[in-house]
């Protein structure tokens, strides 16, 4: 049985790296990249999924389902990490992920899919936030940089190989293989992490704040389903989008006073005080917002105004991935060697910002070759942003309180995840009718715009059919395609800009250069 080195680490000095650190470190990349598989692998193929399934009208509820359980369980994963272990709820979330892969798989219609696709989101709300904040315990934040880089990169690496082989397999075999595929990795991932993780199991004597995961749950489904409903199945008026929306603004008060009188609450509203913690939360949002909108709308563009197979529409997105590995090593590497955050930040932001400008001038005349230039761009600053805001809040925060404030910051991406993608989405299906009905016959839109498994109606989707139309109805599913487009891509500027200027305010505080706890077997003397 290794030993692990006692020396303490109250003094502020570098902190080396163990082979214990590189055997955890090891386990959370696995777990990151099954994670980050279930992202990429399925956004190249949702046209195609729908076009066979159906559910046109409700097409970004496929991303959003999962977005949304992952959203629900990831503020509790912290607080029962706290009581029961990180290692044990780490497994367990790849475990629930699995089975959400298996009935993905196995899905015979829409809506059963949208609900595996939130059993796999359920499981993603323990992965992420338990692998960040079993990186805060072990590593100290001044050496975290260059590991959270390489998490980010690794995120980047799946991504690469996920777009590209999500299309291969769609195109060569069946859309449903995407999801079994993460079966034998996630086997593989229990093995290791079961064998070779070793981290304090520190279990505290807490109580679990049943009622604020409750509210806030409730809160955040409720505002969900209103965002996502308002204006395609209801008027924004209507009884229904304000009540569910007066519905979550009633359970958002309930939470608040729930947190402020239970002895543990899961969301410790205390943290909101700090301004590092909550700007860095609100920029998080918004970087989250527009990484989403990028990987889910831009092979819809492609696919369906520019043309491309589900293949290539898949590999458009790696030269953004190829990006955002480069940046976040490079940036991860330069946190590390100068203890600075907010350079790398906000460059990163301004070069998300230029990509998301370029994206809102495509129209039907765009070229591949342009797409990757606006990719790049947006690779570039995810890579230099997406791991860092985590850093900057742990290196805020004590002990006591990594786990909630590491969850919290998953949270709010995945708020940003989930919000931005049914705001998105929204905006696409308002504007399809209208855009259509600039380029064809009334008759035309109505078939191409309803929902349903008919050929008509996912021919927007899916260039396949696209193929088989008359040129002229074609060329106006494109032209209306592209100008509803449009306005999705516009949306991510200001989104940017409200993350650019959140960044801006946060303070820039010395990263620590000691840990909370030692990795292995054996832990150090108290």
């Amino acid at each position: 049985m290794t030993a692990v080195a006692t020396k303490a680490t109250s003094a502020p000095e570098k902190v080396g790296v163990s082979r214990d650190v590189l055997a955890v470190f090891a386990g959370l990349m696995l777990g990151s990249l099954i994670a980050s598989l279930n992202m990429t692998l399925v956004a190249p193929a949702l046209p195609t999924i729908v076009a066979e399934l159906g559910g046109l009208a409700d097409y970004s509820w496929i991303p959003i389902s999962a977005m949304l359980a992952s959203t629900i369980v990831t503020p509790v994963a912290g607080k029962l990490s706290d009581v029961y272990g990180r290692k044990p709820l780490y497994m367990t979330g790849i475990v629930v992920f699995a089975v959400g892969s298996a009935l993905s798989g196995l899905a015979p219609s829409f809506w059963f899919l949208v609900a595996a696709r939130f059993v796999q989101g359920a499981g993603m709300g323990f992965i992420m936030p338990l692998s960040q904040a079993i990186i805060g315990d072990i590593i100290s934040p001044r050496e975290r940089g260059r590991y959270q880089g390489m998490m980010g990169a690794s995120f980047g690496l799946a991504s690469i190989v996920g777009p590209a082989a999500g299309g291969f397999i769609t195109d060569h075999f069946t859309w449903r293989w995407l999801f079994f595929v993460n079966l034998p990795i996630a086997v593989v991932t229990l093995i290791v992490i079961a064998l070779y993780m070793h981290v304090p199991n520190e279990r505290r004597r807490r109580t679990i704040d049943v009622w604020g995961s409750v509210t806030l749950s409730a809160c955040i489904t409720c505002a969900l389903l209103a965002t996502v409903w308002g204006g395609v199945q209801y008027p924004w008026n209507s009884v229904q989008i304000v009540g569910l929306y007066g519905v979550a603004a009633a359970l958002l008060a309930a939470f608040v006073w729930v947190e402020l009188h239970v002895p543990d609450p899961v969301l410790p509203l205390r943290l909101w005080l700090s301004r590092i913690f909550t700007l860095s939360n609100v920029a998080s949002v918004g970087v989250a917002m527009s990484m989403f909108g990028a990987i889910f709308f831009l092979p819809v563009f492609v696919q369906g105004v520019i043309g491309n197979s589900v293949t290539n529409s898949g590999a458009i997105l790696v030269p953004m991935l190829v990006a955002m590995i480069v940046t976040s090593i490079a940036g991860g590497q330069f946190i590390s060697h100068t203890g600075r955050y907010k350079i790398p930040l906000l460059a990163g932001l301004v070069s998300m910002g230029a990509g998301y400008y370029m994206l809102a001038t495509f129209d039907v005349h765009t070229t591949n070759g342009t797409a990757i230039v606006a990719m790049v761009l947006i690779g570039l600053g995810l890579g230099m942003s997406m791991q860092t805001y985590t850093l900057i809040v742990q290196n805020s925060v004590s002990r006591e309180d990594m786990a909630v404030a590491t969850s919290a910051t998953q949270l709010s991406r995945s708020i940003g995840a989930a919000v931005g993608l049914a705001i998105l989405g929204t905006i696409l299906t308002q504007g399809l009718q209208t855009s259509m009905a600039k380029y064809l016959p009334p008759a035309a839109v109505q078939k191409l715009t309803a929902s349903g498994n008919g050929s008509s109606a996912t021919a927007v989707f899916d260039p396949a059919q696209l193929a088989h139309l008359p040129a002229a109805i074609a060329a106006g599913i494109r032209h209306g395609l592209a100008d509803a487009l449009h306005p999705v891509f516009l949306a991510g500027l200001p989104i940017i800009a409200v993350a650019f200027i959140a960044t801006l305010f946060i303070p820039e505080v010395p990263l620590r250069q000691t840990v909370h706890v030692t990795a292995g077997r054996q832990t150090a003397a108290k």
